[in-house]
């Protein structure tokens, strides 16, 4: 194996071993959910936040970035996240529940660094095979998040132990994470310093204000919150719906767990096509498409084909997802500019997202039913494809210059 080819391993591998990390401190507290409560005797309203309190956070660093005048170098701001994720980790496991929640609240700001500073790292190290990797990324997101959520009680009863030890465990890989990135960041840091002077680069909020003033940036960011929320749908409130039409409490389980596993297929899908796609809009367009019949036929077909449907819905929000992700490198100009892209695009579209399950609980309880709910989901899954459509065209923003984002027929990197 070459030298570069070396290099490329490296650097691919650890994007791989962080993203198996950016989902595992949320999604695998769900299954302990019931013996956490009994634990600190929390309220149904404190239990459902314990969970939805780190979703709150995942873009509070793409927030804060807009206003740094040197933003860190991304393989720092790994390290820096992985730091702070086995801090809130460890701190949820002390036995009050101010560091329960305080601990969850660290976790949802580590998971929003690594969030912000991937598309960076993909945009500047692999720029010709963006899509590729963001798929990988995405796949491997979304096994974490997977694999953790599965494996929580069963350790737990193998171990016959408590609650902790599973979520204890999810440091190691953290940790490792951290300690990865580690020298990466250092030599970042080195080449930083030894830079020429006369080359400092631009200054950080003046890119973050292109991109916020960007009509671009914000077809993105909807895209991005749009197909978010209706993840967070998903992962709130398929369960009920399924129990509600008839089936057990673990089928119910298990096509959640389905629809998270296919979301890697639908990731997958995106390279493998994308190739011979002139730009993005036929994957928005199966994103949507894919959502309808995924929803609807999870809600109204017959409950025996309800596997079926979830299989649908899992390929449909992992195209999505994965297709959100690819526009951060695709639409930016440079690793700058995809640092504050993505930063946007995920500070504004995971708080928009957050606010769904809690619209859909807020419908259901007053209609007394699921229809009303489905077709409003049906409805924001048709509304997906404006934004989508639009960021789908192959252009990109940032250049520096006066023309800050070239017009449509501009070829993207």
């Amino acid at each position: 194996m070459s030298a570069r080819r070396t290099v490329l391993a490296g650097q691919l591998a650890l994007i791989v071993l962080v993203a198996l990390n950016l989902r595992p401190a949320i999604t695998a507290v769900g299954p302990l959910l019931t013996e956490i409560r009994g634990d600190f005797h929390l309220s149904g309203t404190a239990a459902g936040a314990l969970t939805t309190l780190p979703l709150l956070f995942f873009g509070s660093y793409g927030l804060l970035a807009a206003f740094l005048r040197r933003a860190p170098r991304p393989e720092t701001l790994l390290v820096i996240g992985m730091a702070l994720l086995v801090t809130g980790l460890l701190l949820r496991l002390l036995d009050a529940p101010f560091f329960l929640f305080a601990g969850s609240l660290v976790a949802g700001v580590a998971i929003s660094i690594g969030n912000i500073a991937m598309p960076a790292l993909i945009k500047r190290d692999h720029p010709g095979h963006i899509t590729t990797v963001t798929a990988i990324y995405t796949i491997a997101v979304t096994i974490g998040a997977a694999v953790s959520s599965g494996i929580a009680v069963p350790v737990e009863d193998a171990l016959d132990s408590s609650w902790r030890l599973p979520l204890s465990l999810l440091v190691i890989p953290a940790a490792l994470a951290g300690v990865a990135a580690l020298p990466r960041a250092v030599r970042s840091s080195r080449s930083a310093k030894a830079a020429p002077a006369g080359a400092p680069g631009r200054d950080s909020r003046h890119v973050a204000a292109l991109v916020w003033r960007s009509g671009l940036a914000w077809q993105i960011t909807l895209f991005m919150g749009i197909q978010s929320l209706l993840a967070y749908v998903v992962i709130g409130w398929l369960p009920t719906i399924c129990q509600d039409r008839g089936l057990s409490e673990a089928a119910s389980g298990y096509a959640l767990a389905s629809v998270s596993l296919l979301q890697a297929l639908g990731s997958l899908a995106v390279p493998v096509f994308g190739r011979w796609m002139r730009d993005q809009r036929p994957l928005v367009i199966a994103t949507v498409l894919l959502c309808l019949a995924g929803f609807a036929g999870v809600a109204w077909a017959p409950i025996g084909s309800v596997w079926v449907w979830t299989v649908v819905l899992g390929i449909g929000q992992g195209i999505g997802f994965a297709t959100a992700l690819s526009f951060l490198g695709l639409r930016a100009h440079d690793a700058q500019v995809a640092a504050h892209l993505s930063g946007m695009a995920q500070g504004v579209g995971y708080a928009l997202a957050a606010v769904g399950p809690l619209v859909l609980g807020a419908l259901r309880d007053a209609t007394g039913g699921w229809t009303v709910p489905v077709t409003v989901v049906l409805v924001i899954a048709v509304l997906l494809g404006v934004p989508g459509l639009a960021a789908g065209r192959d252009r990109t923003l940032g250049a520096p210059g006066p023309a800050a984002e070239p017009a449509p027929e501009t070829v993207a990197n």
